[in-house]
């Protein structure tokens, strides 16, 4: 079984020297063995194909995952566990390490071996999958770990562009010359924005973590429902205005937001291995208080997220691969025009209890690649209790400033709670 990468896992490949990793860190209470690990990573694969892929180069230097016969088992490295933050360094050392793709599985395990305690990791290459994905087959690891019987189905992995966009629309010629124009158009004006001739000088990745407690977290749910705004609104707004009142003038006012492609393409499911996604961008009005904004962008995310169309935005990128190559450069070497990624999972819908072990807590996943800003803040919810991941480099946010944004954050929470009317 073969398919070659789209558009947007070929950019998220690049060229093989450079990692695009992001990790889903786990605590769970119980005592493992090493083989009962390897055996719910296998059945694992017995699911899903593309974790038992290669990616091998075409004769064009094309790439193409590529399944073999043989199967090839997911690489598990086993730590000591010294503390409660190991993971947290752990997550940082998989960020930096390349995957060896023409060799071994685009997704890799860390236990960080405790003795009724362990944290443990997924690290996977962002070509690969998304969140979404990696949500879904840790929820079905979960299941065998706890019991190898248990039947997880098998995929009907996607096996292009074909599988995503429906015929009707994909052997439509008016839709077809749609994307090759706009695919054109795109590809010609890349050409020709002024780019440097060097990359932003990265630095230390570093990698900041909290959490909300139950409480704070249901009291920041219910004051979003009372306002008529998402939580995702809510902080987007927060972050923001963190961005603005740590750095000031040099803010610029856009956080980009991911908006999960199933939500529209009914023909992608849970379970399905796909990495391709869709974004929106939103900004605050500056001469507006903190509440007004929440509506201003509440209805800016909901007019934005109805004009997204997966479909066409698949065919125009399947219709510009001649112009990665200037695509990747520019996000790599162009000015960078947001303060960060934001990614709210939401309520993560995992069990916690297993008859052989508790899983104590998800920690927000990370990513980190080298296409330009690489600020991100990750956020999920789990066990009622709100969890936040920001990731950096020091060369586009100095770590001292990550702080402040996320005091700043937390600060903004704090005072809107303020005003939660008593139930």
């Amino acid at each position: 079984m073969r398919r070659r990468l789209l558009f947007g896992e070929r950019m998220l490949l690049g060229d093989g020297t450079e990692p695009f990793n992001a990790v889903i860190p786990f605590r769970l209470r119980g005592t493992f063995k090493e083989k009962d690990i390897q055996l719910a990573l296998t059945q694992l694969q017995g699911k899903h194909p593309w974790l038992r892929a290669l990616i091998h180069h075409d004769e064009n230097h094309v790439p193409w995952f590529e399944v073999l016969e043989r199967n090839l088992p997911i690489p598990i490295r086993i730590v000591h566990r010294k503390g409660d933050d190991d993971w947290k360094e752990e997550s940082m050392k998989e960020w930096q390490t390349l995957f060896n793709y023409t060799e071994l599985p685009l997704l890799r395990f860390v236990w960080i071996k405790g003795e009724e305690v362990s944290d443990m990791l997924f690290a996977f290459h962002h070509c690969l999958c998304d969140g979404g994905s990696a949500m879904s087959f840790l929820n079905e690891f979960l299941q065998l770990l706890d019991n190898p019987f248990h039947d997880i189905g098998l995929e009907n992995p996607i096996l292009g562009i074909q599988d995503v966009v429906p015929s009707e629309i994909l052997a439509n010629r008016g839709q077809q010359i749609k994307a090759k124009v706009i695919g054109r158009l795109a590809a010609t004006a890349i050409k020709c924005i002024p780019v440097g001739k060097k990359a932003i000088e990265r630095q230390k990745d570093y990698l900041v973590h909290w959490k909300l407690d139950k409480t704070m977290s249901q009291e920041l749910i219910s004051y979003c429902k009372s306002k008529q705004v998402t939580v995702n609104t809510f902080l987007s707004t927060a972050v923001l205005q963190a961005f603005k009142k740590v750095k000031g003038e040099k803010a610029f006012n856009k956080v980009s937001c991911p908006v999960d492609i199933r939500r529209f393409a009914k023909q992608i499911k849970e379970d399905h291995i796909f990495a391709f996604g869709l974004m929106i961008v939103v900004s605050a009005n500056q001469k507006m208080s903190f509440s007004e904004n929440l509506h201003l962008i509440q209805e800016s995310v909901e007019r934005k997220t109805s004009k997204l169309n997966p479909y066409i935005t698949m065919m125009v990128m399947e219709s510009a691969h001649d112009a990665l190559k200037n695509f990747t450069k520019l996000l790599k070497h162009g000015k960078s025009s947001n303060d960060c990624m934001f990614s709210n999972l939401g309520r993560i819908q995992i069990p916690h209890q297993y008859k052989a072990f508790t899983l104590d807590t998800i920690f927000s996943p990370s990513v980190i690649g080298p296409l330009g800003n690489t600020t991100t803040m990750v956020a999920s919810t789990f066990r009622g209790e709100m969890d936040f991941s920001f990731i950096g480099s020091e060369g586009y946010l100095p770590h001292s400033e990550a702080l402040a944004i996320r005091d700043e954050v937390m600060e903004t929470i704090k005072q809107q709670l303020e005003y939660l009317p008593v139930s």
